[in-house]
């Protein structure tokens, strides 16, 4: 089952579920603003979305901007950030089996049905 790891408050995130229920695509929600992802979880998508944790990093985002922008970070210190600081994660993530993208812009989402 597809799974759209989602931000319900953030524009781009409402849109990649509307883009999965216009296509009639049967998929779970993952709120991980209310129920948070532990360093496992985000080290799954990471490794789902082949990317490095400073990928993954919204960092327009205050909390970035004030804690963590100018310090050398390793890569565990990155996930610990997000796991404290949902927000920090970019979003919406889209994990279909094997293949996951981050659904920016919104067409990219097809990458991976």
């Amino acid at each position: 089952m597809i799974k759209i790891y989602h931000n319900s408050r953030c524009q781009k995130s409402r849109l990649g579920v509307k883009f999965l229920e216009k296509n009639k695509l049967d998929f779970e929600i993952i709120n991980y603003i209310n129920d948070p992802l532990n360093m496992d979880e985000i080290k799954f998508l990471l490794k789902k979305l082949k990317i490095k944790p400073i990928e993954l990093i919204r960092k327009n985002e205050l909390i970035w901007k004030t804690n963590y922008k100018n310090k050398k970070l390793s890569d565990e210190e990155i996930i610990m950030a997000m796991v404290d600081n949902p927000k920090l994660i970019e979003r919406p993530i889209i994990v279909n089996e094997d293949k996951a993208i981050i659904g920016r812009p919104t067409e990219k989402i097809s990458e991976v049905l």
